[in-house]
């Protein structure tokens, strides 16, 4: 059964445990004091950074840099909260040297708890790239002003350093790729032409060897043989009319001449049906050189296309490249720098002192009642009456000697009289 029922019994309670409570009030603020002089305070010091535009529009002078700025910093704030980069701010700034205790793995997840980093987003331009932000800040928490003010100011500066130095090192392997692809494509060019010009030497063709080409050739020579043929008949017609009733010598000579003509006329036409018969043979053993020529050409064009887009790339890996030298492009700036921290962000001791208190009073009276729970004694007739449902005749008062009273304890002696008084009234 529980002693406790009114606010009579909570009173007589205080009473009987005065001694008790008074104890753990005085232990409770002992200690509350300890804990508040021992609480540290802690300061906190910010530092922000803003991502300013190229100088340039990427439509003016696109950059080589892939992907948005927002996956790009999220990668450097993953590099600045690893394990070696903490340990080496811990070893630099002597951080948490007075908690010797500690082992480093738990320094590193103390200083990791106590460095914040927040984004300010920028507005959305359809970019599905990744995330864009505007600005960043860093905020550190630490017991010394001047270590926070330092690990806002470091986490500021080496995002800006590894920021550029990323974009650098992005600009400089885009330029040196495409620098080699454009390098080794003008070398497989070259021998291409070296290979197709040795080609043309083995199968004696001229630089315009083509079947085109040679066909082209024998039509001209049927076109010249023909009209020889033509002048041989002209010619044979000429010595037939000759007359034969002129003088001998005049016969004679023109004779020996459309004879000379004749066989000047055969010779050339020999010598044009040779070289047609020529072409006519050629022409019958270059289908697979044809071939071969086609698939050196088609070869040769698209290496020049891939050169020529190779190089335009290249020649934009250059700008970026120049705009990164330069500072031209996407660059941090520092918005707001890490300021000393002049007040603390914990709360005060005094307030520390009031939990303490309240917490003492709240302990102590959590005991008492613990200890009138260990001796559920009934202790006035009204708790007999409600516990066992009768009324006691008469009460027999404590016949104990007297001890030295608190004032307490004269207060409830005074109130447990007034209260037999009503009762016998």
């Amino acid at each position: 059964m529980s002693p406790i029922y009114t606010f009579d019994d909570f009173i007589d309670m205080l009473g009987r445990r005065t001694g008790v409570i008074i104890t753990v009030i005085v232990l409770g603020c002992i200690a509350s004091v300890f804990w508040a002089l021992s609480r540290p305070y802690d300061y906190q010091s910010s530092a922000t950074i803003q991502i300013k535009l190229p100088k340039i529009d990427d439509n003016l002078a696109p950059s080589t840099v892939g992907g948005s700025s927002g996956r790009r910093l999220q990668l450097i704030e993953q590099q600045l909260l690893a394990r070696k980069n903490l340990i080496d701010l811990i070893k630099e700034y002597d951080l948490y040297a007075d908690l010797t205790a500690l082992s480093m793995t738990e320094k590193v997840d103390l200083l990791r708890s106590s460095v914040a980093i927040s984004w300010v987003a920028a507005p959305d331009d359809g970019d599905r790239n990744g995330p864009q932000f505007s600005a960043m800040t860093f905020t550190a928490t630490m017991e010394d002003p001047a270590d926070a003010q330092a690990l806002a100011h470091e986490f500021a500066e080496r995002t800006q350093g590894l920021a550029a130095a990323q974009r650098r090192a992005q600009t400089r392997d885009a330029l040196e790729f495409f620098q080699l692809r454009e390098e080794n494509l003008i070398r497989n060019i070259a021998a291409l032409e070296k290979e197709r010009v040795d080609f043309r030497v083995a199968n004696d063709l001229s630089l315009e060897g083509s079947r085109s080409f040679r066909q082209r050739e024998i039509g001209n020579l049927n076109e010249a043989i023909l009209e020889l043929d033509r002048e041989i008949i002209s010619a044979q017609l000429a010595r037939d009319r000759v007359n034969p009733n002129a003088r001998a010598a005049t016969v004679a000579r023109e004779q020996t001449e459309l004879a000379a003509a004749l066989e000047s006329l055969t010779t050339q036409r020999n010598v044009l049906q040779d070289q047609r018969d020529a072409l006519r043979a050629s022409l019958q053993t270059t289908p697979e050189v044809d071939r071969e020529m086609t698939q050196f050409e088609r070869r040769l064009d698209q290496l020049q296309t891939q050169l020529q887009l190779i190089t335009e790339r290249r020649n934009e890996a250059e700008v970026g490249f120049s705009l990164e030298a330069d500072e031209g492009s996407e660059r941090l700036i520092t918005l707001e720098a890490a300021e000393l921290p002049e007040f603390p962000i914990s709360s005060s001791r005094g307030q520390h002192l009031v939990i303490g208190g309240i917490a003492s009073v709240a302990l102590a009276l959590i005991i008492a009642y613990l200890m009138e729970l260990r001796r559920p004694i009934l202790r006035s007739a009204e708790q007999m009456e409600r516990e066992i449902g009768l009324m006691p005749v008469v009460s027999i008062p404590d016949l104990s000697p007297p001890k030295k009273k608190s004032i307490l304890d004269k207060v409830w002696r005074k109130r447990s009289k007034d209260h037999s008084g009503r009762r016998v009234r």
